[in-house]
């Protein structure tokens, strides 16, 4: 772990923080962060208690609970497949729990707001690895341009809101995810944990083989949910001044991620060594495969004073027994 600034720390423990998407993985990973640092006044909702697409159920929930500091973790994710099924579902949750948190947010005064986004804000070609200056420089890859332009859109609130109104909203932008509590539905999952649960199921059935699909080619990074919980806390403690003069003018995005990439042959021979399946791996390269590159500069949250602390391979090993114990 790394050391928040102890005075913004300590208000942190004598505010309220209202986590949104506590129950997801990053929400879920970031109250366990803020309770190990002694964070304990909490709110937290379900969906089902407050749903952040409605603006006069957000309206009212701000104005009776009246939070310190708001931790923005709310989102509808999914890997390739999802956003290609369902694009407007994408846009349009995503834009709106963004606009109505932070809008509400503002106007009952919380004056720091964490927004967390995704990687795939950037242009599909930006040059790698990427800062945060490319944003907006390029076309944004087709599969998860919905998703994209909605996370673009809270960035561009909290600027805006900043820029207006004098408030002190971030955002920090991880690469891809993976932990406890992921997504390991074949459907809807991202990469990471489609392969565990593939590589899983081929070794309790026997099979002789495992399909991936693409061509393998493409490279990816990835953040255990644990370091990114350990980031958001880090950048919400981070005092003003500071936060504004390690980010470009009138920018409130910093990204969080290792610096380091693989192929995703390379994980699904990393994965595969880790369950201990013994078959082939066969790539179909029918199926698209996105992006080529995405590896995030991390320089700026660096210059800050954070860096990831769990490699790869032990967190995809802590990940996969935590999925064969819930398999159970």
């Amino acid at each position: 772990m790394n050391n928040p600034d102890p005075v913004e720390l300590e208000k942190l423990r004598t505010g309220k923080i209202f986590v949104a998407g506590h129950r997801g993985m990053v929400g879920s990973a970031i109250v366990r962060r803020l309770q190990s640092a002694g964070c304990e006044n909490m709110v937290l909702r379900t969906r089902s208690e407050l749903d952040l697409t409605r603006q006069s159920d957000v309206d009212a929930f701000m104005d009776t609970e009246k939070p310190d500091y708001v931790i923005l973790a709310a989102a509808r994710v999914g890997g390739i497949h999802a956003n290609n099924t369902y694009p407007a579902q994408f846009i349009y949750e995503n834009t709106m729990i963004a606009a109505n948190t932070i809008n509400a947010a503002h106007r009952c005064g919380v004056t720091r707001l964490l927004f967390l986004g995704s990687s795939c804000i950037y242009p599909r070609l930006a040059e790698q690895p990427m800062a945060e200056s490319s944003l907006l420089t390029g076309t944004l890859e087709p599969t998860n341009e919905p998703y994209a332009i909605a996370k673009i859109t809270g960035i561009k609130l909290c600027e805006s809101y900043n820029r207006q109104f004098g408030t002190d909203y971030r955002s920090i932008m991880p690469t891809n995810l993976y932990g406890m509590n992921d997504n390991f539905d074949l459907e809807t999952s991202h990469v990471l944990p489609a392969l565990i649960r593939k590589f899983h199921e081929a070794k309790k059935s026997g099979a002789s083989s495992v399909e991936i699909w693409g061509s393998g080619i493409p490279r990816r990074e990835f953040l255990h949910v644990d370091d990114m919980a350990d980031a958001s806390l880090f950048a919400l403690a981070v005092p003003q001044d500071q936060y504004v003069q390690h980010t470009e003018p009138m920018v409130s995005h910093l990204n969080v991620g290792t610096g380091v990439d693989v192929s995703i042959h390379e994980l699904a021979e990393m994965i595969r060594d880790i369950i201990g399946f013994e078959g082939t791996i066969e790539f179909n390269p029918k199926y698209p495969d996105g992006t080529l590159r995405k590896l995030l500069d991390v320089r700026q949250l660096a210059a800050l004073g954070w860096e990831a602390c769990i490699n790869l391979r032990d967190g995809i090993t802590q990940t996969y027994k935590w999925f064969s114990e819930k398999s159970l």
